[in-house]
C-alpha cells in the first residue's frame, strides 16, 4: 500500500476522520507536517477531507480482514471512532466493544510503533456507563496484549450538537448541579493533543487526563456562558435527555469524580487552557460570536 508522503515518512492511520474529532486532529496532523491515511467505512462520503498528504483507504472496525492491511508501514495509529453517538443508524456500542478490540488485535498483526486512544475521562470509575467502561476495557486490552499505546481521557466536550441545540434557544447543556464540579475541554485541544502524542516519548504507556484549568458545575458553566455572550442563560432540563447509556453518564457525573488532573497534560502538551478560552472558542464555532471576540 503506497503512502502519499515525502521521503521514508511512514503515515499516521487515523480511525475515525470523517467524525467531528477526527476531522479535527487529521488536520491538527497535516498542520504539524504530517502523512495522514484515513481509515474510512465503505460507502461514507469522503469529500469533506483534504486531498494532500491524506490517503484513503476503505475498512471497518467490525470487519477485522480490513484492519491490518491498513495498519502496514504506519508510523502509529490513531482511534477517536465511536459507535454509541449513533451518528449514522447502523452505529452501535458495538463500534466501541468488539471494534476497539479488533483494532488492538489489528495493530499487534501489524506491529504497529504506537496506539493513540481517545479514550474518556475517569472510565475507570463507571463500571454502570457501558460508553465509559468500554473505554476503560479497551485501555486494559491495549496493555495486556502488549501493543505500545497513548491514552487520552478528555473531559466533556464544550461543543457538539446537544450544546449547540440548547444554546440556540438561550439555554446551557449544564450536567450537574450547583456545588458538583466537571472537566470540560475544547474539541480543538483534543485533537492537538492527539495529534502530538504520536511524537512525545514521555507519553508512551500513559493514561492522560485531558481538561481545562478547572472544572465547573452546570450552574457555573451557564453563568460562563451568558457572561460572554452578554445575556443571561438558563440551565437545560436533562430530563428524557437520550439513551440508558447517556443518562447513566449523566448520573455517573453527579458523583464528583469527573474531574481531569492535568498535571501531566501540562508537562507533556503545554500550558492547560483556560475554560473561558474553550467556552470562547465554542461559541466562536457556533456562529454566536464573532471570530474577534476574546473572554
Amino acid at each position: 500500500m503506497k503512502a502519499h508522503s515525502p521521503g521514508n515518512e511512514r503515515p499516521v492511520l487515523i480511525v475515525g476522520a470523517t467524525g467531528d474529532l477526527g476531522g479535527r486532529t487529521l488536520r491538527s496532523l497535516l498542520a504539524r507536517g504530517k502523512t495522514v491515511r484515513a481509515l474510512v467505512r465503505p460507502g461514507s462520503d469522503v469529500s469533506g477531507l483534504p486531498k494532500e498528504r491524506v490517503e484513503i483507504v476503505r475498512g471497518d472496525m467490525l470487519d477485522p480482514s480490513s484492519l491490518v492491511p491498513a495498519m502496514i508501514g504506519v508510523s502509529s495509529v490513531i482511534s477517536s471512532a465511536i459507535g454509541y453517538s449513533r451518528r449514522r443508524e447502523t452505529d452501535s456500542l458495538r463500534t466501541d466493544t468488539e471494534g476497539n478490540r479488533n483494532l488492538v488485535d489489528a495493530a499487534k498483526k501489524a506491529g504497529v510503533p504506537r496506539f493513540v486512544f481517545q479514550s474518556i475521562l475517569a472510565c475507570e470509575h463507571a463500571p454502570d456507563v457501558p460508553h465509559f467502561w468500554a473505554k476503560k476495557v479497551t485501555e486494559d486490552y491495549l496493555q495486556e496484549q502488549g501493543v505500545p499505546f497513548v491514552a487520552l481521557r478528555p473531559g466533556a466536550f464544550l461543543g457538539g450538537p446537544w450544546m449547540k441545540a440548547s444554546l440556540e434557544h438561550g439555554q446551557v447543556m449544564g450536567m450537574t448541579p450547583a456545588g458538583i464540579r466537571i472537566t470540560y475541554i475544547s474539541p480543538d485541544e483534543v485533537a492537538r493533543a492527539l495529534a502530538m502524542a504520536v511524537d512525545e516519548p514521555r507519553a508512551l504507556g500513559k493514561r492522560i487526563d485531558l481538561g481545562c484549568d478547572r472544572a465547573l458545575s452546570g450552574p457555573e458553566l451557564a453563568e460562563l456562558i451568558g457572561g460572554l455572550l452578554g445575556q443571561p442563560m438558563k440551565m437545560a432540563s436533562m430530563e428524557g435527555g437520550g439513551s440508558a447509556d447517556i443518562m447513566a453518564m449523566f448520573k455517573f457525573f453527579q458523583t464528583g469524580k469527573y474531574v481531569a488532573d492535568t498535571r501531566v497534560q501540562a508537562e507533556l502538551f503545554g500550558p492547560v487552557p483556560r475554560v473561558e478560552d474553550a467556552a470562547n472558542q465554542m461559541l466562536v464555532g457556533f456562529g454566536l460570536l464573532p471570530k474577534a471576540a476574546k473572554s
